[in-house]
């Protein structure tokens, strides 16, 4: 797995924290809360539930996405906007966060999105 799969050393990250509950914001504008987080090295990784944005559905967001974690304001910011948070590899189930195949799927969406050239 990739650097995405962990939270940069300036994010904010704390190990043994818990996301639980926090507001996720992407880069132009909220998105949910954090439902679940996976905070094995290597796999990180937090399930957003995106609420009425996005039908009900959640989303899976790897740790290296995150920019920065506000403990005070209960918030975790990622770099993504909603629409390419929207367009990722559709998270289903519980099981898919153990499945290489999908990780590897969405770890490489993500660094796609580094990669891609300003707009």
């Amino acid at each position: 797995m990739s650097s995405m799969w962990m939270y940069a050393p300036d994010s904010g990250h704390t190990d043994g924290r818990s996301l639980v509950g926090f507001t996720v914001e992407a880069a132009d504008g909220g998105i949910g809360h954090v439902d679940r987080q996976q905070d094995q090295p290597g796999i990180q990784h937090l399930v957003v539930d995106t609420g009425v944005w996005k039908f009900g559905r959640s989303v899976l967001i790897p740790a290296g996405a995150v920019i920065a974690i506000d403990t005070g304001a209960q918030t975790v910011k990622v770099a993504p906007s909603r629409e390419e948070i929207k367009a990722a590899p559709r998270f289903t189930t519980d099981s898919e966060t153990g499945d290489p195949g999908y990780l590897s799927a969405v770890g490489d969406y993500y660094l796609s999105l580094r990669s891609a050239p300003l707009r």
